[in-house]
């Protein structure tokens, strides 16, 4: 239940709904400290997939093994899914720069913002770190291309493994999915019986394989979160005709609207896919098809991963991504969040005042979610 909240109340993007998790997880509920927080959010942004639900199965799977993090996609994934399934069948000409959504930005600024402040102090508590994430921060937002995040986050690790060797203080990693070492070379080896299943099944010419095996393939092959898929969708999606450039950026800004994964945007191509005549099962295809690859990713990893936290030099490598993510959180603070959100000294006041009510007050950020819509509304009226 707490995962369905959060798919209905996360706005914001990618980056937002890890303000959102570290929030409710760690400060909140305390399922998870900030060191495991950070692993996750490392671990996810090392593998190709939709970064925030990778973060958020993770965090299912510590609490509750490997249902626990099927319940936390369907949970943060439904609430979006449904409703741009809705869009694409009947809401075709949905208000997608609405004030309540403008509102609903500011305050995903405000968490953001939040989530910084408080992973800074146990991610980046010295001048090397700080440095580091800085230099991240900048590097991102200096050279906007769809590769640099997982390069920036790489730059981080080899930094580490380098600099912080034997220079910082660092403890042996606590993310443990405790998967066996052949069931993660079975994870391996079915992604890609799969992957080469789906695409023979899509070269048969049948529309629902078309779909399928293009939508895995995207969401295998994507680095870097929600924001990027939107190139893989126009060259891929719509090279093959599934649905046409014009359907692929509507349903783009519509997912802008919407609570959850930006990865949802996969329900809406399902739907329309094909002039419609997929309809619901197109959704579910398409929606099942592009996140499927990051639970044998994930599975994939998890016995390796232990067997790395061993190694010193891993750990600092591993310090230095943790930093280099305070980086890409601030970075994304930057732009696209408050650049797309603050457009006005009165904005910047709203977005104020959500910063201090969530970081200082400890008020539930759903609470903050409707009074910003509330805000927002009031404020373009």
């Amino acid at each position: 239940m707490t995962f369905l909240r959060l798919g209905c109340t996360s706005f914001g993007g990618p980056v937002a709904h890890l303000g959102y998790f570290e929030r409710e997880f760690v400060a909140h509920r305390k399922w998870l400290d900030h060191a495991t927080f950070a692993e996750c959010i490392a671990v996810s942004q090392l593998l190709p997939g939709p970064g925030s639900s990778q973060t958020g199965m993770l965090i299912g799977w510590l609490r509750a093994g490997a249902p626990g993090a099927v319940a936390a996609w369907i949970g943060f994934t439904l609430p979006s899914a449904a409703l741009m399934t809705a869009f694409a069948l009947a809401l075709p000409h949905a208000d997608t720069h609405a004030g309540w959504l403008h509102g609903l930005l500011l305050v995903a600024a405000a968490v953001v913002a939040s989530a910084i402040a408080t992973m800074r102090t146990s991610l980046a508590p010295d001048l090397l770190r700080v440095a580091l994430a800085v230099g991240v921060a900048a590097l991102v937002l200096l050279v906007p291309v769809p590769i640099i995040t997982p390069t920036a986050i790489a730059l981080a690790a080899a930094f580490g493994a380098v600099v912080l060797y034997r220079r910082v203080k660092t403890s042996e990693p606590k993310l443990d999915l405790h998967v066996r070492t052949r069931a993660g070379i079975a994870a391996w080896i079915a992604f890609v019986l799969t992957f080469a299943a789906l695409g023979a099944w899509a070269a048969n010419g049948s529309h629902a394989g078309v779909l399928t095996g293009t939508l895995f393939r995207i969401g295998s092959l994507v680095f870097g979160g929600g924001h990027v898929v939107l190139p893989l969708l126009e060259s891929q999606v719509a090279a093959t005709g599934i649905v046409s450039p014009e359907t692929i950026l509507a349903g783009y800004a519509a997912a802008q609207a919407m609570p959850g994964p930006l990865f949802s945007i996969s329900s809406y191509v399902g739907a329309s896919a094909f002039a419609g005549s997929l309809g619901v099962p197109g959704a579910v295809l398409g929606t099942v098809a592009i996140f499927a690859p990051s639970f044998f990713l994930l599975t994939g990893i998890a016995p390796f991963y232990r067997r790395l936290a061993a190694n010193e030099r891993f750990r600092a490598a591993l310090a230095g991504t943790n930093a280099g993510v305070i980086g890409l959180l601030a970075a994304a603070f930057v732009n696209p969040i408050f650049a797309s959100a603050v457009r006005s000294w009165t904005d910047g006041a709203v977005a104020l005042v959500a910063f201090v009510i969530i970081h200082y007050a400890r008020v539930p950020a759903w609470i903050v979610v409707i009074l910003g819509a509330f805000a927002g509304f009031i404020l373009e009226s």
